[in-house]
């Protein structure tokens, strides 16, 4: 693995310019004598994110696992919800989710449900509004939301904050 170099964006190219390809990579390097990982994505090689587990197999110096799968679940809705609420011409002031999962308390370890909450902060969308950009962010915007549907119990609940 030494003398391998990480991915590197491609010179000239923003972010933005690769909406259309239809794969994602991310390389994720150990860095410690424990379990600490740092990982960065292809498009975003300058954003690394510190992976790591609770003492005593990691330093607890990092996100562990199903809390990234957490954050790529509530950024990928939010940012769902977002474009559908603005597509529908709704002004969208301040945008929050929260997401909470839990365990399975056997193995296999895993995420056996998850409360997401949206909180919309807007002066002219109803909670109708906010449903509608949830239920089409579930049924066909969010790839994670796919990924997870019906392997996870998935409980959204919507909140206007006027």
């Amino acid at each position: 693995m030494r003398g391998q170099q990480t991915p590197r964006s491609n010179p000239g190219k923003k972010r933005g310019d690769t909406m259309s390809e239809l794969h994602e990579e991310v390389t994720i390097k150990l860095v410690n004598d424990k379990v600490r990982f740092t990982g960065v994505s292809l498009a975003s090689p300058d954003h690394p994110v510190s992976i790591d587990y609770v003492p005593p197999l990691g330093d607890g110096m990092g996100f562990r696992g199903l809390e990234l799968f957490l954050l790529s679940f509530g950024g990928c809705s939010a940012t769902a919800v977002v474009a559908l609420l603005r597509k529908m011409g709704k002004t969208v002031s301040g945008f929050e989710v929260r997401a909470k999962g839990t365990r399975s308390e056997k193995p296999p370890i895993k995420l056996e449900k998850i409360c997401i909450e949206f909180l919309l902060e807007s002066k002219d969308a109803e909670e109708k509004d906010l449903r509608r950009a949830v239920q089409l962010a579930e049924e066909s915007v969010c790839p994670v939301w796919q990924l997870i549907k019906n392997n996870v119990d998935v409980v959204p609940e919507c909140r206007i904050i006027e």
